[in-house]
């Protein structure tokens, strides 16, 4: 029995605005956050945006830096995203 630690409910969203807000497509994305080891797909962002898988804490923390936020933002529920 091991801990299972509970997914943010409002991570995808969060990841949606983001993109949304830069006025990206899935590529240009994939290309922005820039992870090469990676292996990102159009269907991996919309799967993250759906809440329907996880991203790594690598590709959470490129998106962190792309929308120049703290991790917490994105991974707490309890604070709001706030796009400049």
């Amino acid at each position: 029995m091991g801990y299972k630690r509970p997914i943010p409910s409002k991570l995808g969203q969060k990841l949606k605005a983001i993109r949304e807000h830069l006025e990206l497509t899935g590529e240009e994305l994939i290309e922005r956050l820039n992870c090469p080891s990676m292996r990102l797909s159009r269907s991996s962002i919309s799967k993250y945006e759906q809440g329907l898988r996880e991203p790594s804490t690598i590709v959470l923390l490129q998106y962190a830096k792309l929308a120049k936020v703290h991790m917490e933002v994105l991974a707490d529920d309890e604070v709001e995203l706030n796009l400049k």
